[in-house]
């Protein structure tokens, strides 16, 4: 089956937004490339992740105008059955991956919370967290396999849009690929917040970071409503 990109729904709010990118050259060639990349993979019995009705997950979990928090990741988990759209989150009957431990243990050691049962973050759409992946989608086994069909331009817009017209939001950058991205945002109007990636790969530098706790901090001092990142 063919699937369409300007088929796919996407929340009202963000539709309204992104309207103007869904229009340019690129999302037209974004389009095919997906289009090819999800028949290639289908010929050689492998799949897409995630599943086209979680492509724009993300975007239809926090509407553009409750975004509180961005955390920004790379590309979407290449097991099968993990990638659900939203970056580090996984189905309730998926093992936790690595990194998502690491986060559950920072938010252990900075406000006591322990750790769930499973690895799902939707909740945390529900207060106002945006989980972008940079790029969208993943081949079956292939980490970053999609990262040259336009994914970023995309997501760069995304970001790019609530710099520009929203205010005091949380952006979170772990790694260096999410810190490729704060020349997008305006410094002045947001709070960016970095550190090094989940990953054990980064040698579990990203626990000690006090993200969480810096988040609800502000948040507090500003008298406005908390984050509420027990899941």
């Amino acid at each position: 089956m063919v699937v369409d990109l300007e088929r796919i729904q996407i929340e009202p709010e963000w539709k309204e937004a992104l309207k103007d990118e869904f229009l340019k050259p690129y999302f037209s060639e974004l389009r095919e490339r997906y289009i090819i990349a999800r028949r290639d993979a289908k010929m050689r019995a492998k799949e897409v992740f995630p599943p086209p009705s979680l492509l724009f997950n993300a975007f239809n979990s926090t509407p553009f105008s409750r975004v509180r928090v961005v955390i920004l990741g790379q590309d979407p988990y290449h097991n099968r059955g993990e990638a659900m759209g939203l970056c580090f989150s996984v189905p309730p009957h998926v093992r936790i991956p690595p990194s998502l431990k690491n986060i559950f243990r920072e938010l252990e050691r900075s406000l006591g919370i322990k750790p769930p049962s499973n690895g799902d973050l939707s909740r945390w759409c529900q207060e106002g967290v945006f989980l972008l992946n940079s790029i969208l989608s993943v081949e079956e086994g292939k980490a970053g396999s999609h990262r040259n069909l336009g994914w970023q331009f995309f997501s760069d817009a995304a970001i790019t849009l609530l710099s520009e017209k929203r205010e005091n939001l949380f952006f979170l950058l772990w790694g260096n690929y999410a810190k490729e991205k704060k020349n997008l945002i305006d410094t002045t109007k947001h709070i960016v917040l970095e550190s090094p990636h989940p990953s054990p790969l980064a040698g579990n530098r990203f626990v000690g970071n006090n993200h969480f706790f810096e988040v609800n901090d502000i948040l507090r001092r500003r008298g406005e409503k908390e984050i509420q990142w027990r899941l």
